[in-house]
């Protein structure tokens, strides 16, 4: 596998999915992967998250360890000869850092932009509040979440299971080049217990295609701990 491109912290994640009709996605599935589904749905995430302690090839860049993230994805696999492998595709990823941005683009083929971000973390007692902010096509979008009590490992075959348990990422190319990728961590801990608050204006932030089939309409959320992870370069697949 060799050595990783770049590690960091993901902490304090929300994560908002949607149920969406499958064909709304297959333009954007990358070649020689095909869509996982649960339960025999279909599902889109909206994931914010705090990103810290960030090393590229080992080494800390100034003023780019710590910031926040927000992306949306779906869920797809690939089987190949020795394995199914279960992986995420990202329709659009937000930091506050132009760098990060132009990095995650040019070596991984993402679709990352840079706009104005904030978060804030309170605990007060047993009780823990992450509250996400950014402003996108002039509009300011909210994520928050309250904490009750310590997170629990998660279920095998739950829902949040499907949901954190894809360690792979694709990106398209072309209709027959994919990029694929490997990230690494431990199976995160979630808190069964959250109230998740969604004021996300979605078509400023992901354009008016998605707001019909996402606005107003998320189906569950919860919060992951996080852990330390691991970004391994890409590779180019043809098909």
């Amino acid at each position: 596998m060799g050595s990783p491109f770049l590690t960091a912290d993901w902490r304090d994640l929300i994560v908002v999915n949607y149920e969406v009709d499958p064909s709304i996605l297959l333009p954007f599935l990358p070649a020689g992967t095909e869509l996982d589904l649960w339960e025999g749905k279909a599902f889109v995430s909206l994931v914010a998250f705090q990103f810290l302690d960030t090393r590229v090839m080992g080494l800390p860049i100034p003023f780019h360890r710590n910031f926040e993230e927000a992306n949306l994805r779906f869920y797809v696999k690939r089987v190949d000869p020795d394995e199914t492998k279960r992986g995420v595709v990202f329709i659009k990823e937000l930091v506050p850092r132009t760098a990060i941005a132009l990095v995650a683009n040019t070596f991984y083929g993402e679709h990352y932009s840079s706009v104005p971000m904030s978060h804030a973390i309170e605990t007060n007692g047993d009780t823990r509040t992450v509250f996400y902010s950014w402003t996108a096509g002039g509009v300011v979008s909210n994520l928050s979440a309250q904490l009750v009590g310590s997170p629990i490992p998660l279920v095998e075959e739950s829902a949040e299971a499907f949901i954190l348990e894809h360690y792979w990422g694709y990106a398209k190319r072309t209709d027959t080049k994919t990029t694929e990728y490997n990230v690494t961590h431990p199976s995160w801990h979630f808190w069964e217990d959250s109230e998740v608050e969604v004021d996300i204006d979605i078509a400023a932030t992901y354009g008016k295609q998605w707001a019909a089939a996402l606005e107003d309409s998320w189906c569950s959320a919860f919060v992951a701990e996080g852990s330390e992870i691991s970004v391994f370069p890409g590779g180019r697949l043809s098909f």
